[in-house]
C-alpha cells in the first residue's frame, strides 16, 4: 500500500492519494484545495482513481469536489451517501474494495455530524476528528461528547496503525494509534467530564505547556 500526503493549501490541510500498487487503485480523501495536483501524481505513478471521498462536508474539506469530479468522473463521496459504482452506503461499517485492500467507514460524529474517518491497511485517516496531539473542534457539550465516543472508537485500532490527520495542526504531519494514547492530552483524560473540561480550558492549558 501507498500514501501520500499533500499540503493543498486553506487552513494547512492535508490531502492524500491511497493506492494498491499491485492492482493500481487508488482514492482520493479531502481533495479540498488543489485536486488537480494529486490527480496529476496518480496519473504520473500509473494509479487509476476508483473513490474519492470527504472526511466531512466543511467547506475547506469540499471546496475542490467539483473540479477533482470534471477531472476524474467521479462523484466525491461523504457520509450518507450512497456510491452509484458498488451501490455501498458511506455509513460505519461499509467497506470500499481498493484492489487487495478494504477501506472501512469509521463514522466518527463530534466535530461535525457527518465526520467519517478511514481505515486502511494500517492507516488510518482521521480527518477533523484527531489530530496529533490534538482533537478536532466542537462547540456544545454533546457534540464534545460524541467526539468523546468517537475517539474512544478509534483508539481501538492497533496501536501500530498510523494516524494521517486532516490538518497539518499537531506536533507532527503524522502519528499512530500508540503514540496518540500515550500522548495526546484529550486521550489520557481519565473520562468525558475531565475531557470536556480540558476543552473548555485549552488555551489556557496550552499556553501552560507550551503548545502551539
Amino acid at each position: 500500500m501507498m500514501v501520500e500526503q499533500f499540503r493543498t493549501g486553506g487552513d494547512r490541510n492535508f490531502g492524500y492519494l491511497v493506492a494498491d500498487e499491485v492492482s493500481k487503485d487508488a482514492i482520493v480523501i479531502d481533495a479540498s484545495y488543489n485536486p488537480a495536483m494529486i490527480v496529476r501524481f496518480a496519473a504520473e505513478q500509473g494509479f487509476v482513481i476508483r473513490f474519492v471521498f470527504s472526511t466531512h462536508g466543511h467547506d475547506d474539506h469540499t471546496n475542490g469536489n467539483d473540479v477533482i469530479r470534471r477531472l476524474t468522473g467521479l462523484v466525491p463521496l461523504l457520509f450518507g451517501d450512497t456510491c452509484s459504482l458498488t451501490g455501498i452506503k458511506v455509513e460505519d461499517g461499509a467497506l470500499f474494495p481498493l484492489g487487495s485492500l478494504d477501506v472501512r467507514i469509521l463514522h466518527t460524529p463530534g466535530h461535525t455530524k457527518d465526520s467519517i474517518c478511514l481505515h486502511i491497511g494500517n492507516a488510518l485517516f482521521t480527518g477533523d476528528t484527531l489530530f496529533t496531539g490534538k482533537v478536532g473542534g466542537t462547540h456544545t457539550e454533546e457534540q464534545a461528547l460524541d467526539e468523546y465516543r468517537s475517539l474512544q472508537k478509534l483508539m481501538l485500532q492497533p496501536g501500530a496503525t498510523k494516524v494521517y490527520p486532516g490538518h497539518d495542526y499537531g506536533v507532527s504531519p503524522i502519528s499512530s494509534v500508540s503514540t496518540e494514547r500515550a500522548s495526546n492530552p484529550f486521550l489520557l483524560q481519565k473520562d468525558f467530564t475531565a475531557f470536556l473540561a480540558l476543552k473548555q480550558n485549552w488555551a489556557t492549558y496550552k499556553k501552560i505547556h507550551g503548545i502551539a
